[in-house]
């Protein structure tokens, strides 16, 4: 959830032009992670949790792509994607140790 209202405090900061364009996506692909994980997590069966966990581990890889793009176009300072960074790279060690426990299980 961190993750996803950085993303929001970081997309709030585009210029007004990717309203409806970068920031979107940023703001979709957050939301997605925590998303995906709570639905997976609610299915009965460890094989649908695991999906779910696996869209989420995509979400997030589309996610860091979209702030790398953002790097790149210099549409923000690299002081104010710092915290997001930080936070999809926690998030991905987090997924990652996840998904290997339970793919042990399974």
């Amino acid at each position: 959830m961190d993750l996803v209202m950085e993303a929001y405090r970081i997309a709030s900061l585009f210029p007004a032009e990717e309203k409806y364009g970068l920031k979107v996506q940023v703001q979709r692909s957050a939301v997605s992670i925590p998303a995906n994980i709570a639905e997976g997590y609610g299915r009965s069966h460890l094989g649908d949790y695991l999906h779910h966990l696996s869209i989420a581990m995509g979400s997030l890889q589309e996610l860091d792509t979209y702030i790398e793009i953002v790097r790149r176009l210099k549409l923000l300072a690299e002081g104010d994607l710092k915290l997001l960074l930080q936070l999809i790279e926690s998030v991905g060690r987090m997924l990652t140790r996840l998904i290997q426990s339970l793919t042990a299980k399974h």
